[in-house]
């Protein structure tokens, strides 16, 4: 997306911080590129605060992403990031943890809804079509957490793309995305899905 031409990016459920991370990626691009970091969890928006302290392209503020009216309109999030120009947004490794029931894709809609023409959302999500011992397997470890895995197929996971226009390969397994030119791609069945749609309108 930073190759496209993109420079503002926005993470969704970013997490605690660790090596390369999205400014640091983005930055060996284009240096002025703003990215804004969102998380609910306290820890983590403190530990990323810690570790932009003096850069002026990033920041990382606390956010619920089941609100995402309200994380757009958070006045750190607008005083970096200009909705009305392209945004790359990435929900990476987040979707799984909001359930149904929270409805994350009417609120992906209203994400896409509310970004310019030209912005981008990539995602990834774990998938349910692996072995059944290690999908339950999975599923069991986080369900002792306080945000439970919620597994989905791969026409589930697509139904988060609908209205953008999907970036090649599409909607494909993690391993299958872009491999270098040297890699070896091996599809595990318990592999997720990884995708990035466009905002063409």
């Amino acid at each position: 997306m930073a190759e496209a031409g993109i420079t503002q990016f926005l993470d969704l459920g970013s997490g605690i911080p660790t090596v390369g991370n999205v400014h640091e990626v983005v930055h060996a691009h284009d240096p002025a590129a703003r990215v804004v970091y969102v998380d609910i969890d306290p820890v983590a928006v403190a530990m990323s605060r810690m570790m932009l302290d003096g850069n002026p392209a990033a920041t990382a503020v606390r956010g619920d992403v089941n609100d995402i009216d309200a994380v757009l309109r958070d006045p750190e999030v607008t005083e970096m990031l200009d909705f009305d120009r392209p945004v790359a947004v990435l929900a990476v490794a987040l979707l799984h943890f909001l359930p149904d029931t929270a409805r994350p894709i009417e609120t992906i809609a209203r994400l896409r809804n509310s970004l310019a023409s030209g912005s981008y959302l990539a995602i990834s999500h774990a998938g349910n079509e692996g072995p059944p011992d290690q999908m339950a397997a999975a599923l069991e470890l986080y369900r002792r957490t306080p945000t439970p895995m919620v597994l989905r197929s791969r026409t589930e996971i697509a139904a988060f793309l609908a209205g953008f226009e999907l970036v090649e390969p599409g909607l494909v397994y993690l391993s299958q995305w872009r491999p270098d030119p040297d890699d070896i791609v091996e599809v595990r069945d318990f592999d997720g899905y990884v995708g990035i749609g466009r905002v063409a309108r």
